[in-house]
């Protein structure tokens, strides 16, 4: 990596092929393109049987102009085709680095940027200089996921096997070109005590929000977690799910499934494009309401954009708990949205939402960005026709902290009702699991399993976890 640049650039160590090598590959590709085209499916070769096939036909067509060819060189061979063929060519590096957030390709002769999670954009020394090779990458990510992208459907949106986010474009919706954009997500998905170390949120505010959506078993509270593209909605709302009480049932419902999840009982569903016949679409509405007749304790909607808010918001005000994530730049206006078209939900329904979680993507000079919940308010009632807010966090940008600013929070004094014990005690529990979060990020306990693990301990016996972290301080 180089950052003496204004953009700073990404080298890629290339795939060097001789002329040779370079048309055995574009024959093996040939002969897995007429393979899927014959079997009318979505090709998914197993990698050893493939291995074992390119092995083969190396033997067969080099053995002819060489009987002495060595072994080696073909296991060799074979193993740089297998990665070529079964990953993504030119860009296979790219998605196979963690650090790595988006990948983006926007036409022929002019580098792929990235988005790196330390550095942030960067250039590329990688460069496709032949129209036909990149849209033969984009026609094989299409097969990979049963899609199509022509003339006809010239955007291709959906997820690739790993779960990133896939987008792509051809002419005539592309000016310029395919274009091919990529958003990545960690193999070892960031966790709450990744956000604490981070700063995206603060133990204290954590806490709080695990109390309230734990709910002591009595009252779990709903939420949604709105702001700007990439601001990081998603993995917050991953991150938060880890305080849902083990017991309880949860249904996510998505366009593109990106949720993952760290729970043993949860149902994940995912919308369908309609077929070449125009048939056969399942929206998120859809989904939503088939979702009510699934007895869930908690229904998470990935994004919320249109009538399936209504839906959302009907099973909310009949006991139902819920999250979802929304685009909007500050909580007024995630009211103003989801009360307008083509959201439509009813102001007196708004009330079944407890708090309004906003996050931020924050840039700065250097071109790096960093993610901040920058305020949590809670929905507290109507008053002549007007949905009452209550600021409880609001994010100090001088000081880089998240700080308490609420009087009272109408959910701790529910929770407090509900389950009979002292707004005191109340304030005592979140200490205590303030406590738990503040040894998990000394200990450097971060990980999805461990962390739902500790989390797990601690319902079954809190007095216990705790007693063992003073001893041990």
């Amino acid at each position: 990596m180089n950052n003496n640049e204004i953009i700073p650039q990404y080298d890629v160590v290339k795939q060097n092929y001789s002329p040779e090598e370079k048309i055995l590959l574009g024959e093996i590709r040939a002969n897995l393109v007429d393979l899927a085209i014959s079997s009318g499916e979505n090709f998914q070769p197993n990698e050893e049987k493939l291995l074992n096939d390119i092995r083969n036909f190396l033997f067969l067509r080099l053995s002819e102009s060489n009987p002495k060819i060595s072994r080696k060189y073909l296991d060799s061979l074979s193993q740089k085709l297998l990665r070529d063929i079964i990953g993504y060519g030119e860009i296979d590096s790219l998605i196979q680095d963690d650090d790595l957030e988006e990948i983006m390709i926007i036409g022929i002769n002019k580098p792929v940027f990235v988005y790196h999670r330390k550095y942030g954009m960067m250039k590329t020394n990688v460069i496709f200089n032949d129209e036909r090779e990149l849209m033969d990458l984009i026609d094989s990510i299409a097969r990979q996921i049963n899609r199509r992208i022509d003339q006809e459907s010239p955007i291709l949106d959906g997820r690739l096997l790993d779960g990133s986010r896939i987008n792509a474009t051809i002419p005539p919706v592309s000016a310029d070109g395919p274009s091919l954009t990529i958003r990545k997500f960690k193999k070892d998905p960031f966790t709450i005590i990744d956000l604490i170390n981070s700063k995206t949120i603060s133990i204290e505010l954590a806490a709080f929000l695990w109390l309230c959506f734990d709910g002591l078993g009595v009252k779990s509270a709903n939420a949604i977690i709105s702001g700007g593209t990439s601001s990081g909605k998603t993995t917050t709302l991953n991150a938060l799910s880890a305080f849902i009480n083990p017991k309880e049932r949860i249904i996510t419902i998505e366009d593109t499934l990106e949720l993952q999840i760290p729970h043993e009982h949860i149902i994940r569903m995912e919308t369908r494009p309609a077929n070449v016949e125009n048939k056969g679409e399942l929206t998120m509405n859809d989904l939503v309401k088939n979702s009510l007749r699934q007895r869930p304790d908690r229904i998470i909607v990935g994004e919320v954009r249109a009538e399936e808010a209504i839906t959302l918001f009907t099973a909310l005000n009949t006991g139902h708990s819920g999250f979802g994530t929304l685009h909007s730049n500050d909580a007024r206006e995630t009211i103003t949205r989801l009360t307008n078209e083509p959201m439509s939900v009813p102001e007196i329904m708004i009330q079944a939402i407890d708090f309004i979680i906003m996050q931020n993507r924050i840039y700065t000079s250097s071109g790096v960005s960093f993610r901040r919940i920058s305020e949590v308010v809670e929905v507290v009632g109507m008053e002549n026709g007007v949905i009452q807010l209550n600021k409880l966090f609001q994010w100090n940008p001088e000081r880089d902290t998240i700080d308490n600013v609420g009087v009272s929070s109408k959910t701790l004094n529910q929770i407090a009702s509900l389950s009979g014990i002292s707004l005191n005690e109340i304030y005592r529990e979140i200490e205590n699991r303030e406590t738990l979060l503040k040894h998990m990020v000394n200990q450097n306990i971060r990980s999805v399993d461990d962390v739902n693990a500790v989390l797990e301990l601690y319902y079954k016996d809190p007095e216990k976890v705790l007693n063992k972290i003073i001893l041990n301080r």
